[in-house]
């Protein structure tokens, strides 16, 4: 005798679990469209400072204290006073997001070859923000002004003898994510001129592509 009960259960059972099995396809691929979508976004207003190209427009940047200083394309500027380090140079955002710069580290020496990015905690913060446009040029300016510390003293030193130094950037897109650290080296350049190169990039909220 049949047991249309059994039967009846068992078509329940594998119906329910064909649904189960199409919802979970629906739910990865669903899951895996949203993440395509995501990363196209975050790529879309994704910033990647390099510096500026020799025939850039020169930036004219002004400090809080009054003083200003044209950072040239390519390059940037050095000052040194017994009161105050002005330091500045002329960027350019190549990649596809507007770049908001969070803040910035002084090495007084060039530092070459692979390493750890170092630590955010290390970074100064800018005292404004300072935003540069994709696809076009910007700056980015730091001042030591306690000739008292031993950075302003070390810097000193470096800059007054015209020794090739790093500067490492923190920055990120216009809404404070995807965090870049940027490491370029000023470079004496003729007889008053710096000379501005790109050696690393880190990122810091996302995986390093490498």
């Amino acid at each position: 005798m049949t047991d249309w009960v059994t039967i009846s259960a068992l078509a329940t059972a594998g119906g329910t679990l064909v649904l189960a099995a199409a919802t979970f396809a629906s739910v990865r691929s669903a899951n895996r469209a949203a993440r395509v979508a995501e990363e196209s976004l975050l790529a879309g207003i994704r910033p990647l400072l390099i510096p500026s190209r020799p025939q850039d427009r020169a930036e004219k940047i002004g400090f809080a204290d009054g003083h200003w200083v044209m950072a040239p394309g390519g390059g940037g500027t050095v000052e040194v006073t017994s009161e105050a380090i002005y330091l500045t140079m002329s960027l350019r955002n190549a990649g596809s997001g507007i770049a908001l710069l969070h803040g910035w580290r002084f090495d007084p020496q060039r530092v070459l070859g692979p390493a750890d990015h170092p630590p955010v905690e290390e970074f100064h913060r800018l005292t404004r923000d300072l935003y540069i446009p994709a696809g076009d040029v910007g700056f980015w300016q730091g001042t030591f002004r306690d000739p008292t510390e031993d950075a302003f003293v070390q810097a000193s030193k470096a800059l007054e003898s015209r020794d090739a130094v790093t500067i490492d950037l923190l920055y990120g897109d216009h809404q404070g994510g995807q965090r870049v650290i940027s490491r370029f080296s000023l470079m004496p350049r003729d007889e008053d001129g710096w000379l501005a190169a790109a050696s690393r990039h880190w990122n810091v909220d996302r995986p390093d592509p490498r």
